[in-house]
């Protein structure tokens, strides 16, 4: 029976046999190593990779598609939604051998960024992370300072990974089509980060974006008066402006 995709999981399902070649071209899945695949969903992708892997864990919250996947006997099947899985607990279980996980997924648009900041609390479980996301998240993922698509996303992200857009995926790759492009991005965790507290990073780049076409003495400024701030930091300038180390090199300083 078909599958019909769900609006309210944000459902659309990779069909295109030459984009999801890529795709595993581009995560190179060894036999043996440890992947968790996010929304396999009619396992387009799932496929291709436990093969190559010989066993696989796949998160699924639609419960039909689930019960699907519980039939092939080389997948584990996590059946949840991804944002109450504790990635910490999969990786000590007794069954797992020991070492860094793989994260792939065509994750749900609807949800992605969510999903993204969720794994930052466990980056030191991961080994890297392959994604298929809007297009324009990525961009904004990836983007450099003083551009119009960096922005707090971007400064969280970069702290704490390396990252590269790798490949565009079209809409009419998927079934149903989405309105918007897509693309893969490749998250290499970064050996050596800066030390931070990440709710104080994260509090202090969401304030000096709040008003992202005004100067920064009217947000951040204000903000650091109010935390008597006595260091070296330039409010004189937009949050666009600022490249990431100062923002985490301030975030040292307050802490």
């Amino acid at each position: 029976m078909k599958h019909i995709a769900r609006k309210r999981f944000g459902q659309h399902f990779l069909r295109d046999g030459g984009i999801i070649d890529a795709i595993v071209q581009a995560i190179a899945p060894q036999p043996g190593q440890r992947m968790v695949e996010i929304g396999p969903g009619l396992a387009a992708l799932t496929q291709p990779l436990v093969e190559r892997l010989g066993h696989l864990t796949v998160i699924e919250l639609d419960r039909d598609l689930a019960q699907r996947l519980r039939s092939h006997g080389q997948l584990t099947v996590i059946e949840s939604d991804v944002l109450k899985v504790d990635f910490g607990t999969i990786l000590a279980h007794p069954s797992q051998a020991p070492g860094k996980w793989r994260v792939v997924g065509n994750l749900p648009y609807n949800i992605s960024t969510p999903i993204l900041f969720h794994l930052l609390g466990h980056v030191d479980c991961i080994e890297d992370q392959h994604f298929m996301l809007q297009k324009e998240v990525i961009d904004r993922m990836v983007a450099a300072p003083s551009t119009a698509a960096y922005g707090r996303l971007s400064v969280m992200l970069q702290w704490r990974y390396a990252m590269e857009d790798v490949l565009f995926v079209p809409p009419e790759s998927f079934d149903p089509p989405p309105r918007v492009d897509s693309a893969v991005v490749r998250m290499l965790p970064r050996s050596d980060p800066a030390q931070v507290d990440v709710a104080l990073l994260s509090e202090l780049v969401q304030v000096a974006f709040s008003q992202r076409r005004k100067l920064m003495r009217h947000t951040l400024g204000r903000w650091l008066e109010a935390r008597n701030f006595s260091g070296e930091f330039d409010v004189q300038r937009r949050a666009e402006e600022v490249p990431v180390t100062q923002y985490t090199q301030l975030a040292l300083q307050l802490a």
